[in-house]
């Protein structure tokens, strides 16, 4: 039996399957980017894809925090429209 890859949620701190959830990365370049290959380069943080965790990253200002800048707020509407699909 394969073992499933789980990650933590940083709004929620649910531990969850990795595909359950969204990758967001800051890139070497400086750039944060939804990852939804899950393999692009850089530092990332896990995210549930649900609203409620969109609010509550958006509320904290948990991405802000984590990658050390100020989070535009494109991400955050890339994000909305990842979870909408």
């Amino acid at each position: 039996m394969k073992k499933i890859p789980m990650r933590k949620c940083i709004a929620t701190n649910e531990s969850l399957p990795k595909k359950e959830l969204l990758r967001i990365v800051k890139t070497p370049e400086g750039e944060i980017k939804v990852d939804l290959t899950g393999k692009l380069n850089g530092k990332g943080a896990y995210i549930k894809k649900s609203l409620e965790a969109l609010e509550i990253i958006k509320k904290k200002k948990s991405l802000d925090h984590l990658f050390e800048m100020k989070v535009d707020e494109k991400v955050y509407e890339e994000i909305l429209h990842v979870i909408n699909q």
